[in-house]
């Protein structure tokens, strides 16, 4: 069996981010893990990057299509709740502060910023579109394991970025939630 080579205009990127000592910060993480249980279209790359923002910026200079992150998003809901944001939203994807280079505490604003000055220093592309999946954390102390409403919601997740990636090369936009 011959394997299609698939070119950067196509690829599209699953990045799972997230601290496992830190309760539901490890969302993303349990996320791609499950997510990595199902087949998945030609051309999609799974990672996961957990602490690792830096890393995942310079990846991003590989180029892709899409970016698609798995996190612990904070935006008021219930815990567990599932949002689905497009990046360039009019809304954050997290509080604003001071912008760090933290390599170990790097959100998906840090990491688009940190991978959009790389990509002016070298010529490179970012993703043409970026997708958070994320999910309302109950706790993020110090403890590994996901609460009780994030552990539920991982599976809706995965369902999400499932049907994200069943409309990948249809023209077909996903819906947010």
């Amino acid at each position: 069996m011959t394997q299609r080579q698939v070119d950067s205009s196509e690829r599209v990127l699953v990045a799972g981010v997230g601290n496992i000592f830190l309760g539901d910060d490890g969302f993303g993480v349990e996320a791609v893990r499950r997510l990595g249980e199902h087949p998945l279209p030609a051309g999609v790359e799974l990672v996961d990057f957990g602490v690792r923002g830096v890393h995942l910026a310079y990846q991003l200079l590989d180029g892709y299509r899409m970016l698609v992150l798995l996190d612990a998003t904070a935006r008021g809901g219930a815990p567990g709740t599932v949002y689905l944001i497009e990046a360039g939203d009019e809304e954050p994807l997290e509080p604003a502060g001071p912008a760090l280079l933290d390599g170990h505490r790097m959100g998906p604003d840090a990491v688009l910023a940190l991978l959009a000055t790389l990509s002016a220093g070298t010529g490179g592309t970012p993703p043409a579109r970026v997708l958070v999946v994320g999910c309302e954390p109950a706790s993020l102390e110090e403890g590994i394991g996901l609460s009780a409403p994030v552990a539920a919601a991982v599976d809706e997740a995965v369902a999400v970025v499932r049907d994200l990636l069943a409309t990948v090369g249809t023209g077909q936009a996903p819906v947010g939630r």
